[in-house]
């Protein structure tokens, strides 16, 4: 299932980004670039996912996709040469 998650990339001193979420406080990665603090999303994404559920917590609905004949609306980020 696909789900759309605001994130803040937020700038480190020491260098590198931490990347957490205004809607699932428990998202929490971190990478030395936007690169990689980005891909790291989905493996923090899974982790807060099984957390819900072994706690028993569905995740927010304001996070769910509509349904599949509707439009769907995405930020990402995306380099440039």
């Amino acid at each position: 299932m696909m789900y759309r998650v605001p994130l803040l990339f937020t700038p480190q001193p020491e260098g590198g980004y931490t990347v957490t979420s205004p809607v699932l406080p428990e998202l929490v990665t971190e990478g030395d670039t936007l690169e990689q603090a980005h891909a790291n999303v989905r493996d923090a994404f899974e982790a807060v996912a099984e957390l819900y559920a072994d706690q028993g917590r569905s995740l927010p609905v304001s996070i769910s996709l509509p349904a599949p004949a509707e439009v769907v609306w995405s930020e990402t980020l995306v380099g440039s040469p």
